[in-house]
Order: C-alpha cells, then sequence, then structure tokens
C-alpha cells in the first residue's frame, strides 16, 4: 500500500484516511467469526491475516457498491472518533495524575502522545516532563461581600505540552465545529478553551485589564468560515468577563447604595446568562443538529444586552476616575465643578483625589443612556429596567426625607446634604443663619434628572418636615404607605407635591398658631420699635445716672433690673406683654454709626460676609468716623430678646441685630430730643435767659440761640415721626396682613396632605413668610437712612451737632451772664461776702465770642442739613421715593421757627 497522499487530498485528511482503514481492520470490522473460524486462523499461520485481508478487500472492490463503500467510510470514521474521545491518552493520563495527587502518591510521567492515524506504530519511548501543579489562593478581601475571593487560573499558554490539545489542522470540519463550540461555551463562562485563549497582551492579574475585557484568539488551523463566525462570537465573552468585574468593582462599600443595587440588577441579568448557556451546553450533547450556526442565533439577543451593560459599566468606571477618559480636554473646565466636591471629601476626611460617580449622578447617567437609545427597544427595556432597580434605594431615602423630615444616607448619595454639626441649641449664637440656609443643603451634582425641576420643593419639604419633627410633630415610627419605589411610578411627582404641601402647612400652622409668632412681633415691635413706649421712658427716666456713665462702666445687672421694675410696672401697657420675661440688656462697645459703616461697606461679597460684618464686626478695613472708645451707656445700649425654638428660625440672630440696629437709631433720636427738650427747659428757667438786657447785640444772640435750638428740635421731632409713623408702621400693617391671610390659609387647608387639595396651601410658603419678615425690616432700614454710607455720614454729622449744642447750652448760660453788665452787677451782689466765690468780671468782647461761636454750630447745621436735603432728593428720584416726605418734612427744620410746630399724632407715637 502506498503512503502517497492521493492527488488533491490534503496530507491531514490522506492520514485520517489510513487511520480510518486501520481501525477498519482492527475494531470496526463486522464480527460474525465464530469459533471454528478462529481455529481456522491459528492453523493457517500469521501470513493468513495479510491473505484474508487482500481477499477483503478485492472482494469489496468487485462485490461493493460505491454508496456502501461511502456508508462503511462514514461509519469508520464516526467510530474513530468515538474511540478517540473515549480512550485517549491525553485523558487517561490526566485522570491518572488526579487519582496519584488525591492518594498523595507521585503522579506517573506521561508518555508521549501517539501519533494520529498510525494505531498500529510502535509508541515513543517516555520522556520526563515537569510536573504542573497550579495552586488556587484565596484573594485579600475587599469591601464588595459577593467578589471572587479564589485567585485567576493559570493561562493555558503556560500549560506543559503533553496537555496541549490535538492541532485543529488534524480534525476534519464537523470535529472542529464540535471543540470550537465546547470552547466557545467555556469562554461564554469567562474561562479559557483548548483552542480559544486570551491574548498575548492581556494580564487577568491587572484589574484595569480585566475591567476592559480581554482579546480572544484563535489556535491556527481553524476552517475560515468557523473561523470568522466565531470571531464575531467572542465579543459577547469579552463583554461577559468585563462586566463581571465591573460589578465587583461598583459593589465595594465606598460606591453608595446605589451602585449596589445596580450591580444586583446586573448579577440577576447574569444569572440569566448562566442559564442560557447550560441549556446551550445540554443542546451540544443531546442534539447533534447543534451546529454553530445555531449557537449564533441563540447568542444574539444575550449578545446584545452585555453590549449594552459593557458600555454602560465602561460609563461608570470613567465617571469614577477607575478608566481613563476619552475626553481629557474637558478636564481643565470641571476642575471649577468639582472643587466643591473636593473640600466636601477633605471635611469629611475622605480621599480628595478620588471622583466617585455614585446616588443620584449613577442614576443621571442611566436615565442619559436610556435618551439616546430611545430608537432601541431591547436597550430601553434593559436600560428601563436597570433605572428601576438603581433608584429603589434612592427613592427609600427621598421617601423618609419627604415623610419622616430625616436623611439616611450612609455613603453620602442623596441630593440633600446634612451637616450634623450645626445644630439648634447653637441658634442663639448662630449670627450667620447656618441652623436654616446650611444644616441642609442641595448637592447640585447628585440630583438625578427626574428631580431636577422639583429639587427645590424636596429640599424645602424635608427642611420644614425636620422642624416639625424635632417639636415632635412627626411620627417618626410610622411607615409611610404606598408610596412610589421607583422613578417611573405615575405617582412620583405628585408624592413630591402633595409631601411638600403638607409640610408646609404643618409648619406654618406650628409657627402660627402653635408658637403664636405674630404676638412674638408684636412683642418684638413694643420693644425695639418702642410702640407704645411709656415703659421705656420711665426706664430711662430711673436708669440716666447709669446710663450717662462710659459704657465701660455701666452696670448691666442694675439696667436690668431697672427694666424688670419698668415692664412691671403697674401702670404701663408693657405688664401685659405675656413675653417681657425674654428681653435683656446688653451693652455694645461699638457706636452705632461705625457698626452701620461696617456693614454697608462690604461690597461684592455674599450675604454671609454681610452677616459676618453685623456680628464680628472685621469684614471692611474702614477708618471710624466716631470714637467708640469712651461712647456713653446711652450709645452703647441695646435689646437682647430671647427666641425660642422653632420661632428662632424665623427670628434668628442675624434677623435680631436688624432690630437691634432700628432699636439704637431709634433710641439715638429719642436720646436727642430728650437733651433738646432740657436744653428747652434751661433756657426757659435761668434768670439769665430770661433777663431782658439792654444790649440789643445780646438779645438779638439769645433770639439766634432759641431758633437754632428750635430747628434741631424740629429735625429731632420730624426724623422721629417720619421713621416711626411712615416707614415702620406701614410696613409692618403690610407684613402683619400677609401673616394673617397664612393663618387663615392654613386653618382652612389643615390636615389636607395629599392631591389637589394641598396645592391651595402651597400660595404661601414658610420660606415667603421668613423672606418677608426679613424684606420689612431691610426695607426699614433703608428708608430710615441706615443703608448709605453717605447718609450715615451727613446724618451723623447733623445728629452730633444737635448733641453738642445741647451740652454747650450750661456754658452759653455762663458766657450770656459774663456778657450784661447789668447780670454782673445782679450776680455779684446775690453773692454773699462770706462765701468764696469770686466775683465775675464784666467781659465787653464776650458777645462777639458769644455770636461766633453760635454762627458756627448755625452754619454746620445749616450746611449738613442742605447737604442732606439735596442727597435725599436725588436718592428719591433714582431710589427710594418715601424719602420725598422726609425732605418736605425736614425743610421746615431749614426755615426757622416757622416750621416749629409738633406734628400732629406725636404725643401717640413717643
Amino acid at each position: 500500500m502506498s503512503t502517497r497522499n492521493p492527488p488533491g487530498m490534503k496530507p491531514s485528511a490522506a492520514a485520517e484516511r489510513r487511520s480510518a482503514n486501520a481501525n477498519y481492520t482492527s475494531t470496526a470490522r463486522p464480527r460474525v467469526a465464530s469459533a471454528a473460524t478462529g481455529e481456522e486462523s491459528e492453523r493457517r499461520g500469521p501470513g493468513a491475516t495479510s491473505h484474508s485481508r487482500k481477499q477483503s478487500r478485492a472482494m469489496g472492490g468487485t462485490g461493493a457498491t460505491s454508496g456502501e463503500r461511502r456508508i462503511e467510510k462514514r461509519e469508520v470514521r464516526e467510530r474513530e472518533t468515538e474511540i478517540r474521545r473515549t480512550k485517549s491518552p491525553l485523558k487517561h493520563s490526566s485522570e491518572s495524575r488526579v487519582n496519584a495527587r488525591s492518594r498523595g502518591e507521585k503522579p506517573p510521567k506521561e508518555a508521549e502522545r501517539p501519533s494520529r492515524g498510525a494505531a498500529t506504530t510502535k509508541s515513543s519511548p517516555e520522556e520526563p516532563q515537569a510536573p504542573w501543579d497550579p495552586q488556587a489562593s484565596l484573594v485579600p478581601h475587599t469591601t464588595a461581600p459577593l467578589a471572587t475571593r479564589i485567585s485567576v487560573p493559570p493561562l493555558a499558554a503556560t500549560a506543559p505540552a503533553a496537555l496541549q490539545p490535538t492541532p485543529l489542522a488534524q480534525l476534519s470540519l464537523d470535529a472542529q465545529e464540535k471543540a470550537v463550540i465546547e470552547d466557545l461555551l467555556f469562554v461564554f463562562m469567562g474561562f479559557e478553551g483548548q483552542y480559544i485563549r486570551f491574548s498575548d497582551a492581556y494580564n487577568p492579574h491587572e484589574e484595569k485589564e480585566r475591567l476592559v475585557g480581554p482579546q480572544f484568539r484563535i489556535l491556527p488551523g481553524l476552517d475560515p468560515s468557523l473561523r470568522d463566525l466565531t470571531k464575531s462570537m467572542l465579543k459577547t465573552a469579552t463583554h461577559y468577563i468585563a462586566v463581571e468585574a465591573c460589578i465587583e468593582v461598583l459593589s465595594r462599600e465606598e460606591y453608595g447604595a446605589v451602585n449596589h443595587a445596580l450591580c444586583a440588577a446586573i448579577r440577576r441579568l447574569m444569572k440569566d446568562y448562566l442559564t442560557l448557556v447550560a441549556q446551550l451546553e445540554h443542546q451540544l450533547l443531546t442534539n447533534d443538529g447543534f451546529t454553530l450556526h445555531v449557537l449564533n442565533l441563540h447568542t444574539k439577543q444575550t449578545s446584545h444586552m452585555l453590549f449594552q451593560l459593557y458600555t454602560t459599566g465602561i460609563e461608570l468606571l470613567k465617571a469614577n476616575d477607575i478608566l481613563e477618559d476619552d475626553n481629557d480636554e474637558d478636564s481643565a473646565d470641571d476642575d471649577s465643578n468639582d472643587f466643591e466636591n473636593i473640600l466636601e471629601q477633605l471635611r469629611d476626611g475622605g480621599n480628595a483625589t478620588k471622583k466617585l460617580c455614585k446616588g443620584g449622578s449613577v442614576l443621571g447617567l442611566i436615565t442619559k443612556r436610556l435618551s439616546s437609545m430611545s430608537g432601541d427597544p431591547a436597550a430601553r427595556t434593559l436600560l428601563t429596567t436597570l433605572l428601576r432597580e438603581a433608584s429603589r434605594p434612592y427613592m427609600a431615602m427621598l421617601n423618609e426625607w419627604l415623610h419622616h423630615g430625616g436623611i439616611k444616607d450612609p455613603h453620602s448619595e442623596f441630593l440633600i446634604k446634612e451637616q450634623k454639626s450645626i445644630k439648634r441649641e447653637r441658634l442663639d449664637q448662630d449670627y450667620t443663619d447656618e441652623y436654616w440656609e446650611k444644616r441642609y443643603t442641595m448637592r447640585d451634582a447628585l440630583v438625578p434628572p427626574q428631580l431636577e425641576a422639583v429639587k427645590d420643593k424636596v429640599l424645602l419639604a424635608g427642611k420644614y418636615l425636620n422642624v416639625v419633627r424635632e417639636c415632635g410633630g412627626v411620627d417618626v415610627s410610622k411607615i409611610v404607605q404606598d408610596a412610589p419605589a421607583s422613578f417611573d411610578d405615575p405617582r412620583f411627582l405628585d408624592n413630591v407635591s402633595s409631601s411638600y404641601a403638607y409640610a408646609n402647612s404643618s409648619l406654618l400652622n406650628l409657627l402660627l398658631t402653635t408658637h403664636q409668632l405674630p404676638a412674638r412681633l408684636r412683642s418684638l415691635k413694643h420693644y425695639f420699635f418702642l410702640d407704645r413706649s411709656d415703659f421705656f421712658t420711665y426706664f430711662l427716666e430711673m436708669g440716666e445716672l447709669e446710663l450717662k456713665k462710659p459704657a465701660k462702666a455701666v452696670n448691666v445687672g442694675k439696667l436690668q433690673s431697672l427694666l424688670d421694675l419698668a415692664t412691671r410696672h403697674a401702670g404701663s401697657v408693657a405688664v401685659e406683654d405675656p413675653y417681657k420675661e425674654d428681653i435683656k440688656v446688653q451693652m455694645n462697645d461699638t457706636g452705632l454709626t461705625n457698626w452701620l459703616m461696617k456693614i454697608v461697606n462690604v461690597q461684592g461679597l455674599d450675604q454671609d460676609a454681610a452677616a459676618a460684618s453685623i456680628s464680628n464686626y472685621t469684614p471692611a478695613n474702614t477708618a471710624a468716623i466716631t470714637d467708640d472708645s469712651n461712647i456713653t451707656g446711652f450709645q452703647a445700649l441695646q435689646f437682647d430678646y430671647a427666641m425660642p425654638f422653632p420661632l428662632s428660625l424665623v427670628v434668628s440672630r442675624v434677623t435680631l441685630t436688624r432690630y437691634q440696629l432700628l432699636f439704637r437709631y431709634l433710641l439715638s433720636l429719642k436720646h436727642l430730643e430728650t437733651d433738646l427738650a432740657k436744653c428747652w427747659g434751661e433756657q426757659g428757667k435761668n434768670a439769665a435767659w430770661k433777663h431782658r438786657s439792654r444790649n440789643p447785640r445780646i438779645e438779638l444772640w439769645k433770639r439766634k440761640a432759641w431758633t437754632l435750638r428750635a430747628r434741631m428740635l424740629v429735625f429731632v421731632q420730624q426724623l422721629t415721626y417720619y421713621c416711626t409713623a411712615e416707614v415702620i408702621e406701614p410696613n409692618w400693617a403690610s407684613l402683619m396682613s400677609r401673616l394673617n391671610q397664612e393663618g387663615k390659609g392654613d386653618a382652612k387647608g389643615k390636615g389636607k396632605q395629599t392631591g389637589d387639595e394641598g396645592e391651595d396651601q402651597v400660595k404661601r410658603t414658610v420660606d415667603e413668610l421668613m423672606q418677608d419678615h426679613v424684606d420689612f425690616l431691610a426695607t426699614c432700614l433703608k428708608e430710615c437712612m441706615l443703608t448709605n454710607s453717605k447718609l450715615l455720614r451727613i446724618n451723623n454729622k447733623i445728629m452730633s451737632t444737635c448733641s453738642m449744642f445741647a451740652s454747650f447750652t450750661y456754658s452759653l448760660s455762663r458766657y450770656l451772664v459774663t456778657g450784661d453788665p447789668d447780670l454782673v452787677a445782679q450776680v455779684n451782689a446775690e453773692l454773699s461776702p462770706s462765701t468764696s466765690h469770686r466775683a465775675i468780671v464784666y467781659d465787653p468782647q464776650r458777645v462777639d465770642k458769644m455770636f461766633d461761636m453760635l454762627a458756627k454750630y448755625e452754619d454746620n447745621f445749616t450746611r449738613h442739613l442742605k447737604i442732606l436735603l439735596d442727597t435725599l432728593n436725588y436718592l428719591a428720584a433714582t431710589e427710594t421715593v418715601v424719602f420725598l416726605s422726609l425732605c418736605a418734612r425736614l425743610t421746615s427744620a431749614g426755615e426757622g421757627l416757622s416750621g416749629f410746630q409738633a406734628p400732629m399724632g406725636m404725643e401717640g407715637i413717643m
């Protein structure tokens, strides 16, 4: 028999045919010989065998048809394949090594694999091979509880040559297809096959390479059609391995509950995927018609699902800076946006160099992909499922915030951030409204798109309900029933709106009804705006001696006792006030004008800086207008008010400071009016002023002094009347009317929590109430000329001139005596010779000095009053129209005695 290959047949096919013929003569021949036949063969000897083979071959060539020969050859080939699978020396050698290792014995050395197609050839001698003994080990534990703990198996390329499979070129087309299908089932589960292996560049020990997914290579010798189809299916295995690695990374604790829920949903999909692989394996083992094309058709839909999971995971990994983003040029623009996150992580003690995509950011990323995949029904269904499952823990936190006012956010992934260090016990020292403004703040980066339109409602609903909860108005143990658990629930937006309406009405009812906010505000007006201030006049009279002292020497305890006595006096209006115990006396070491100048000079800064200027007096490096080192008790006196929670949210330290500013301004006007009134009394009862001098210049000087004093008094009275009757009273009436409307609306809507009925309550919110109160105080400060630096300077100069003139009245009385000879003689005559007083000497030059001194006061007052009127006219035309009324009133102060008429109704104001 010739060993040369037939024409047109590949060497492998010829070798296979030779192997089939040999196997056929030895094993596949029909067993029809009997015992007699066996005896006859023994008698014939060894040569009979070859003769019988020749005879059989000759009979087959002459008597058998070609169809029968083809059937016979196919049976021989199938039988040969079965024998090779069941009696493979590779399988037996591996089994013997495993059994020997399990018994603790040394595994036997394997012999070389015999060459295919030469069943009757002699085996080659055994060669010593190094034992291949890969070991499994436990990897270090991570915070992902379901992560793989077993080390990565060794690569197939590291196995010894004895364990390498038969080359593909030596297999038939059917055998190649069967082998490739079997390998694909292993590869689909993340393992290498015999003929399909990881690429040489892939290192499974590197986490980033596992996250990107491996590339595969197919050993040479595979049929081209099978190779192309197999390559197209290997992407599924790449995506599966990458998704599994992504799940292990994002399941770690630091990535938050939303990522954990997303990973749980993907794990369920991966379980279905592995179930499909098991079903495909069953088809391979039981169905003879299961081909590579059938396998491809069965995995098409699953392959698309894995591709969507893979691309979603890659985006999440890039957002977490685990994988490098292709858009590196945008990183510079994102630095400013991440600055707040970096500071927050530093404050929380976290790693500022690691960016985490969690919570609302994950939901936003999935939502963005969902909108971009709207034309792909399968991808849309998959992403909708992922979004629904991933949003469940986020919705649980949202419902807890909306219905209980609490935050259960251990991973800092909710859109509301709570600063637990800011507590309500510090409200009495909070000059920046930190409890209300900074205790609960918005994390803009963690707001999912579904909440973008209602994020303000979400923030306010929880803030309102949190206040009510701290006052015992919310049952925290109550379980919320029928709350939406995902964003695709149609009740989702209604849940936010109804919760917001209920929280708003609850807090309004708590403030306006339970804690009597209108009554508290009336009490503040009574003490700080000197409304019906009979008690205050009585207090100033009793504490005059103490208040004349320097502020540092004033006994605050004594003044507090005097205030308590004044408010508890039987004839005082304040005795009916139930909150009179909350008013306290304080001394401020900074004058009013310097305090206001430091506030109004804070320009271009935020509200926190302005609030800090109110409390700390240090933000603006402005020169002091007045010397505050020796201010008196009158100039340093201010009231404080103890406001209980939750009313302290409305009347916070910042708000109360505005009350104190207005009070100190009204006190300065009241004190100056009192001094000018005493000056008037001094001039009316002193003999020097009542004496009619024979010198007409002295009489003219007295009339000028009386006129100047009257103009100053008119100025102070008109300014006081304007501030109280034309600024504070109208704005106060407007504020109280809005409060009363809110109280009525809240009483009508009380108890409504859901549906359209709750929307009626949201016409007025607690934040609008607080803003109305702040606007009321800001308007009063502006219209009382306390927010403009130029008006503050001019007003301070005019009032200082008036105060100095009132204090100088007693000196003017002595000057008047020495300038009149008749008064000199009269006073000297009254002096007893036994007294130690020296006689008064007449000074003819005194009258000229008196005129010069009075002219300075008059010119100073007139000039600054004119500047004030011009400034007020300008501001009335450009900013505040109400200044026109003040201009009309103050004009009378510049016209001499013609304007000296006490304004009607003044007695009821002060």
